[in-house]
């Protein structure tokens, strides 16, 4: 047989050397792709996260720490000084694995020589994925629902009621609605953000009667021997009165005024203790009424003036309430026709 030349020789083992190191190292890749097959290549990121070098696993305990654990905590919605705890971790699910899959299946879905040059090289070839969350709608809209009950409240006019003998002021308030559509948008914001303050909106009915709509009132109390005047819901201002006698009472009950009269004429109402007093008596300084008086929807009852001074603080009149010249005066220029008069005990 022939033998082969010493360069033949030297072409066939390179040949040779070559065949073996291709097939080494083919089986050298396969073998570390296959130890690579769970770690994250370069570049990839889940909701903003790198997870480049980490395998499956790992990359799951990162995301659930660093995403998930954060996004559940709970969510403080706030109104004026009130604080309202929403509970994140019953509102929304976070699915850790369908992002950390999402993540990997590039490089999983890549030629295992791709896979191999992208190790060598360090190149960039993960997937980059965002929080993949699930509101759970239904939940949320109850719990908001909930938080309604305890703000939301009717606009209410001021009013003044009676206590006893005096005017007590029930101020008004103004309506409160909560705006679900703009606070659930602001809460799933939130949820998915992971921020942990949220305003409640809310929007205002004001009231069609306030503190400063309210006209004045008047309290006369009998056993005092005093007017007291509110005004826009509040004490104004107090007078001394002469109230009627045992035998005139001045009556008790809720009246108002129906007329206002300058400089009033006296008409004599014909009653016993008016017999041997005149038909009529003009404005002047013999007239009872005064200079100012106010009928009530009292028969023959009104709030006048006097030139007796010496009567206020007692009980001397024949039902009327009188007052000082000037107090009356006063008083007229503060009221008008429909004010109320409670008059008390």
């Amino acid at each position: 047989m022939r033998r082969m030349s010493a360069l033949s020789r030297s072409f066939a083992l390179l040949g040779a050397l070559i065949l073996f190191v291709i097939a080494g190292g083919g089986a050298f890749a396969v073998a570390d792709d296959y130890l690579a097959r769970e770690v994250f290549p370069s570049g990839a990121a889940v909701a903003g996260i790198d997870v480049g070098g980490l395998t499956r696993a790992e990359a799951r305990a990162v995301i659930t720490a660093s995403v998930a654990e954060p996004l559940g905590q709970p969510v403080t919605v706030i109104y004026e000084d009130r604080r309202f705890t929403l509970d994140a971790a019953q509102m929304v699910t976070v699915d850790v694995d369908a992002m950390v899959e999402d993540a990997f299946r590039p490089r999983a879905a890549a030629f295992i020589t791709d896979r191999v040059v992208d190790r060598a090289l360090d190149r960039s070839a993960g997937g980059v994925t965002e929080v993949a969350l699930t509101i759970n709608e239904q939940a949320l809209a109850a719990w908001l629902d909930g938080v309604a009950a305890e703000v939301e409240t009717t606009a209410t006019d001021a009013t003044l009621t009676m206590d006893v003998d005096r005017l007590v002021l029930v101020p008004s308030s103004r309506g409160v609605d909560v705006d679900r559509a703009a606070t659930l948008a602001s809460l799933r914001e939130s949820l998915a953000a992971g921020t942990k303050s949220v305003p409640l909106a809310v929007t205002y009915t004001e009231p069609a009667l306030t503190e400063q709509d309210l006209g004045p009132a008047i309290v006369v109390d009998i056993s005092e021997r005093r007017l007291y005047l509110y005004e826009h819901g509040a004490l104004a201002k107090e007078y001394g009165v002469a109230v009627g006698t045992p035998s005139h009472p001045t009556p008790r009950g809720d009246f108002q005024i129906t007329l206002k009269r300058y400089m009033p004429t006296w008409v004599n109402p014909g009653s016993a203790w008016a017999a041997d007093m005149p038909r009529s008596i003009p404005p002047g300084p013999s007239n009872p009424l005064g200079t100012r008086a106010l009928n009530l929807d009292a028969p023959g009852i009104r709030i006048h003036g006097t030139s007796a001074d010496y009567s206020i603080g007692t009980a001397a009149s024949h039902g009327c309430m009188r007052m000082h010249r000037w107090d009356i005066e006063d008083l007229y220029e503060r009221v008008g026709v429909g004010t109320p008069v409670h008059i008390v005990r």
